[in-house]
């Protein structure tokens, strides 16, 4: 096949051609507005498929929502974002785990549809908060949430989830004991890309576990259509909902930030960090369109900046084929009902480790940070918070309830700025985090 020509972006939504298209040479990197050969951009942008798709998949599956309507409002958020944030800034916007336990609470007490109105609220707030950013810039939001405030918020969200994962581990206890055997043997016995997929990979040989044994009713794959529109509904508007899912945008703003940050650092372009405003604003409209259709809501996602940071090839072409790609598998009954047919017992496995690792996450936040434990503020700002995380502390009544996830992160913040305001007047430390 000859070469492509070098050619110049004309446009935000165009590439220029990075060298000869084929190769990249040791110490170089592919950047956002570049991009290979398109045979090479197609198949990096099935790579980004695959990391994301183990995580996004897993979400409507433990929520009870359309597999394929989440996949819909994946592609159309990722597509969305890279038009918002000039096509400069690779991203792909799967589900967010945050989503988990304020979904499974709202549908509990108002249906699908008032979990849908907490979701669509969630993207309205962080959009707006996108279009603060844009004028006002980042630094409120560190002053708002310094790293141990984030970190106990990211990690009482996953600790939370841990009575909803051994609930599963129950139904079938082998069953998860071989999947989360196989999660833990692939993250560390393999390597590059196929580690990353360490979540996907133990669902797929749980599942095949669970099928050799009778355990998969196969028959509603059977009966489901090769090709068909995702099934959309509408949200209906519960208040009552919105307690436990306001919480969900702290972690949401956090993550983008991350996001932006880190790319900014692996291209060597700071100049990128002045998109934070429009990554918030891009992931706040994905989610509200998420939750207007039956979605579930979207986040940057870290397993594809993995994959970018390995193969040094940063380019949104492949992303753009990434979203495509998701919008096509969303097209297919089938793939949806095949997902629901995963048995409970190989969800507990992969979740085990899934709810773990986003708790973990959250100390990391605090061991790149260098957060000092030795101060009082810290020490505490932690302990509430993720006592009241795990514990799943409910107020309320018959109406309206505020659960754990929700009054962790309040405590956070109130603890967090109460005792540093104590410090100033008694003249002790003034930064906390």
């Amino acid at each position: 096949m000859p070469s492509e020509p070098t050619t110049r972006a004309s446009s935000p939504l165009s590439w220029t051609l990075h060298g000869d298209g084929r190769t990249v040479a040791d110490g170089e990197i592919v950047r956002p507005g570049e991009r290979l050969t398109w045979p090479r951009t197609i198949g990096l942008g099935a790579q980004h498929v695959v990391a994301m798709f183990g995580a996004t998949f897993l979400v409507p599956i433990l929520t009870g929502f359309p597999p394929t309507t989440t996949l819909l409002f994946s592609g159309v958020g990722t597509i969305l974002f890279l038009v918002l944030t000039g096509n400069r800034l690779p991203s792909y916007l799967g589900s967010s785990f945050a989503f988990i336990a304020p979904i499974g609470a709202a549908t509990a007490s108002a249906g699908m549809g008032g979990a849908q109105f907490g979701i669509l609220v969630v993207g309205l707030t962080l959009a707006l908060i996108g279009l603060l950013v844009q004028v006002t810039g980042t630094g409120w939001i560190e002053t708002l949430m310094p790293p141990v405030v984030t970190g106990a918020i990211v990690a009482l969200i996953g600790l939370n989830l841990a009575g909803a994962a051994t609930t599963n581990v129950e139904a079938s206890p082998w069953i998860a004991a071989v999947t989360l055997l196989t999660v833990l043997l692939v993250a560390v016995g393999l390597r590059g890309l196929a580690s990353r997929l360490s979540i996907l990979l133990g669902v797929v040989v749980g599942y095949v576990v669970a099928a050799l044994t009778g355990a998969v009713d196969l028959a509603p794959v059977r009966d489901a259509a090769w090709v068909g529109l995702p099934d959309l509904t509408a949200p209906s508007v519960t208040w009552s909902v919105l307690p436990a899912f306001l919480p969900v945008v702290l972690v949401l703003v956090a993550e983008n930030v991350g996001h932006v940050r880190t790319v900014a650092h692996l291209t060597d372009d700071p100049v990128l960090n002045r998109r934070t405003g429009r990554a918030l604003l891009a992931d706040g409209l994905a989610t509200t369109l998420a939750g207007a259709g039956g979605g579930s809501g979207t986040t940057t996602y870290g397993e594809n900046i993995g994959v970018m940071a390995a193969t040094r090839i940063y380019s949104t072409a492949a992303y753009w084929v990434a979203g495509v790609v998701a919008i096509l598998l969303s097209l297919s009954p089938k793939f949806g009902a095949l997902v629901f047919t995963i048995p409970a017992g190989v969800l507990g496995g992969v979740t085990v480790a899934l709810y773990g690792l986003i708790g973990v996450i959250g100390i990391k936040i605090w061991i790149d940070n260098r957060v000092d434990f030795s101060r009082p503020v810290n020490q505490l700002t932690a302990a509430v918070a993720l006592i009241i995380g795990i514990g799943d502390l409910t107020l309320g009544g018959d109406t309206v309830q505020v659960t754990g996830i929700a009054l962790g992160t309040v405590a956070a913040l109130v603890v967090f700025h109460g005792m540093t305001a104590v410090e100033r007047l008694r003249g002790g430390p003034a930064v906390g985090g």
